[in-house]
């Protein structure tokens, strides 16, 4: 039985780092096989991806992983807990040995103490919470105030770092369902999540490498020392076929005209729409010119930037609340992005005990989830010019991504 690693990730895009965090999961396993699971059209953090799911797979599949599936919209635009169950479930499904993730921490155990403090008290954590939340924190902030006011031993998880926040759900998500899947860390190193310098060091974080590309005066050049060979090709092939990368502002016409035109019980049926916020919208959409000073007038302590932004992306999708919460709890299907020759040996080893049904074309599947998927698609391609758009619509129903070595 061949062994495999799974990695959680976005590629957003491919860097030298996540070149790095590949080649030290299969090490920590000793695995035949890197399958990633990956985000689509839109992110955790309520962003559109800078380039399609496709070309994304792509770069993965030439710098070391071997089979690239899809997270389902459904869980690739929630908070933390939600995308970390869905993700690792898919890689459950998929039978990876373990999974393996980046985090300032750098070692497991704590993680795992961690979950098992917060299991025997979390009645305890759990008031402290909606303590901190009735004081109008945000869902982040009051969870690292009730850990912290829990006076933990110096064992446990620092949970205010971003890569140990998430790191610690995949954790909790695989040991509270008791999967046999085994999870590990690596330590992040040199660039910070939210580091926006690019520097002499070649390893740089996904935002500072997008904030360099997406500058008024940015080159593909300008990034290549922070990016694999293949990742600098497939940026430049990207943007002459296209003439533009993926980012907020150029959805803010659209956006705002969602906001505008829909009448208030409209957007209350927009998934994560809540508590009034509606109004909020509306108000400081029509004082807006741009995305950057309409999430300015937004934001509260209460509702964060990454909470607003994925708000956004339900309204520019126009996904509502039932359909987020309708049906199955966990994913439905595992969707085959991209695959190398030994990923597809792989899954010919595993096709016969895999948890969810495993598909290549989205015409083989019919239900709720998918056709999110599918109109996520459709809404990031609407930055492209108009006859780029069925091309770019036309590839979610092609065959996957496959690279021959």
């Amino acid at each position: 039985m061949m062994n495999a690693i799974g990695v959680i990730v976005e590629y957003n895009p491919f860097h030298n780092g996540h070149a790095y965090h590949v080649r030290k999961s299969r090490e920590a396993a000793n695995a035949d096989i890197v399958a990633a699971v990956m985000s689509g059209p839109f992110l955790q953090r309520g962003e559109p991806a800078l380039i399609s799911k496709w070309a994304r797979t792509e770069m993965a599949l030439n710098a070391g992983v071997d089979l690239v599936v899809e997270l389902p919209y459904k869980f690739a635009t929630q908070k933390a807990e939600i995308f970390a169950e869905g993700a690792v479930a898919i890689l459950q499904a998929l039978r990876c040995k373990a999974f393996c993730f980046g985090s300032e921490q750098g070692s497991i155990e704590p993680f795992i103490d961690t979950y098992h403090f917060l299991e025997s008290k979390s009645d305890v954590f759990n008031e402290k919470l909606r303590l901190y939340m009735d004081m109008g924190n945000s869902f982040p902030k009051a969870n690292a105030l009730a850990f912290k006011d829990m006076s933990p031993s110096s064992g446990l998880l620092d949970l205010s770092q971003p890569n140990n926040i998430l790191g610690y759900q995949y954790v909790s998500a695989a040991l509270s369902r008791e999967y046999p899947i085994s999870p590990l860390t690596i330590k992040r190193t040199q660039a910070g999540y939210h580091d926006i310098a690019l520097t002499e060091n070649p390893i740089a974080s996904a935002t500072g490498i997008r904030k360099g590309l997406l500058t008024e005066k940015s080159n593909i050049a300008d990034i290549e020392k922070y990016v694999p060979a293949s990742t600098k090709e497939i940026l430049a092939h990207y943007f002459i076929q296209y003439r533009t990368f993926h980012y907020w502002e150029l959805y803010w016409p659209l956006l705002k005209y969602r906001i505008l035109t829909a009448a208030v019980s409209e957007l209350q049926k927009i998934y994560e729409v809540e508590e009034g916020i509606e109004y909020r919208l509306k108000e400081f959409a029509a004082a807006s010119t741009s995305f950057q000073g309409f999430m300015e007038r937004v934001k509260t302590k209460r509702y964060t930037w990454t909470r607003i932004q994925r708000i956004c992306v339900h309204i520019l999708t126009n996904t509502k609340k039932e359909e987020m919460c309708s049906g199955n709890s966990g994913p439905e299907y595992i969707r085959l992005l991209g695959i190398n020759n030994r990923g597809r040996s792989y899954l010919q080893h595993i096709k016969k005990k895999l948890d969810l049904p495993l598909i290549s074309k989205v015409g083989s599947l019919k239900g709720n989830s998918i056709e999110l998927d599918i109109r996520a698609g459709a809404v990031h391609s609407l930055c492209l010019r108009p006859e780029d758009q069925a091309g770019y619509t036309k590839r979610e129903f092609l065959p996957p991504v496959v690279i021959e070595e």
